[in-house]
């Protein structure tokens, strides 16, 4: 890698999961409207067709004289030959398995009452996943470690929180990350509010300032401010006003999407905890007890957000397969757009570009949360800069929040054992006390619910799994 004159060049980055449609697209738009950064990125995936065809998506972008950017695309063929290139950066966005798998994740609970919005993080869905993922993260620490240990690694893979922990466990000296674009949701909530309260209209996203505090999708800002003003009496405000309908982005209705809501999952919790909630209702619904938002679909509804069904997923990745058949062919172009993410922001500062801030999901051996265990990995702010991720200390969570995060970091520390062994008792033990299946199911049908749940994605799961669900 060469920085000078403020650019630069011959940076390489291997990619993990780079057959993906949906973060490796973001990915190249981002790079390509960027002028200050070049060099190679190598693509490795388990499906090589779908990193060849990104590969050819990509060199074709930069064939385009609407791009700025200057980058070149290899394909790998393993772990080892994409990390032994010494890359500057890893990045990591796989797919745990199959929707086939998810789609037992999320709906297989459901015949026992429990509904589950996302199932890629909290829940039983957010376990199972969880049991499959680890052990891909293993391997992927063992090589980093062994091939370039230097290497800074951005994680956008769900769980995240158990994806970050695990690299760590594995290697704790590894330069790993997990980024997660939620806490920007709620600026731009935020800033649109601050909007529409004052009257002005050119107000960007990142100036909205907050203080960051909690684990991955259940993050909460206990401070908010925007050019000086102090935004909690502003949310506060126009939740009085607007409860019962909720929050409708000009552009997005929470009816017409399976990802969109009305915000009012986190208007009441800002209500009944008094800090703002800072990630979609879809996901912080689940880390609530099930009878709070999640009892059945007639509450969802209620409450204005979606259960996003896995046959929509399976839908639109067959969507997304035709449609890197017509980029990678040239029929189609990428559209180039504004993509909101900051993964080439965060590289350009790691690289000695710039320097910034920015939500990031480390472990909290600085104590940045001091009322959070210091094994617990979290998302709180950092400041980027030269090979450098400082963690900016939070302050302690609320009591109240606190008690509500503490069951899932708990829950972390049993899923990440269980993994590594493997263990059902530990991973059992997980499942009864994640709040979204406490008190809901009685625990002989529990133990049935899971075996059956990890029978569904024994063939992605280590060999120990079989004896442990006899």
């Amino acid at each position: 890698m060469k920085v000078q004159n403020g650019t630069c060049s011959d940076v390489r980055v291997a990619y993990i999961g780079g057959g993906s449609h949906g973060w490796a697209w973001t990915f190249f738009k981002d790079l390509a409207r960027e002028e200050k950064m070049s060099g190679i990125i190598d693509l490795y995936d388990i499906d090589r067709l779908m990193a060849e065809q990104n590969a050819e998506i990509g060199t074709r972008l930069f064939k385009r004289s609407d791009v700025k950017g200057n980058w070149k695309f290899e394909v790998s063929g393993s772990l080892k030959e994409l990390l032994e290139k010494k890359p500057e950066f890893v990045i990591i966005s796989i797919l745990p398995g199959t929707f086939d798998h998810m789609e037992s994740d999320v709906h297989l609970p459901e015949k026992y009452g429990i509904y589950q919005s996302v199932g890629d993080t909290a829940g039983p869905g957010g376990l199972v996943r969880a049991l499959r993922t680890i052990p891909m993260f293993v391997e992927i620490a063992e090589a980093i470690k062994e091939y370039c240990p230097e290497t800074l690694v951005i994680n956008y893979t769900n769980p995240m929180t158990l994806c970050v922990k695990t690299l760590y466990r594995v290697f704790p000296q590894i330069k790993a990350f997990g980024c997660c674009h939620e806490v920007f949701g709620t600026q731009k909530i935020l800033r649109d509010m601050y909007q529409l309260a004052t009257g002005e209209t050119d107000v960007e996203r990142d100036e909205v300032i907050v203080n960051v505090q909690g684990i991955n999708h259940f993050t909460w800002f206990d401070r908010a401010s925007c050019r000086g003003v102090d935004l909690f009496p502003i949310y506060r405000k126009f939740i009085d006003e607007h409860f019962e309908d909720g929050y409708h982005d000009p552009d997005r209705n929470w009816m017409n999407g399976t990802f969109n809501c009305a915000h009012r999952v986190k208007m009441d919790l800002f209500n009944k905890y008094g800090n703002i909630a800072a990630a979609g209702d879809r996901h912080l619904a689940e880390f609530l007890p099930g009878d709070v938002y999640l009892r059945d679909p007639e509450q969802v509804h209620q409450w204005k957000f979606a259960l996003t069904p896995v046959s929509w997923r399976k839908e639109r990745q067959a969507e997304k397969i035709e449609e890197a058949k017509r980029l990678a062919s040239g029929e189609e172009e990428l559209k180039l757009e504004a993509t909101g993410e900051e993964g080439i922001l965060l590289m350009k500062a790691l690289c000695g570009l710039n320097r910034m801030v920015s939500n990031v999901n480390i472990p909290n051996t600085a104590g940045q949360i001091p009322n959070l265990p210091r094994t617990a990995v979290v998302e709180t702010n950092a400041v980027f800069y030269k090979g450098t991720i400082q963690p900016i200390f939070a302050g302690e969570m609320k009591p109240v929040i606190r008690d509500l995060v503490m069951p899932h970091v708990e829950n972390h520390e049993r899923i990440l054992e269980a993994a590594m062994k493997p263990n059902f008792g530990l991973a059992y033990e997980a499942f009864m006390n994640d709040p979204l299946v406490h008190g809901r199911i009685s625990r002989e049908d529990g133990e049935k619910l899971l075996k059956e749940m990890i029978q569904n994605t024994l063939d992605v799961l280590p060999e120990g799994w079989k004896k442990e669900i006899q």
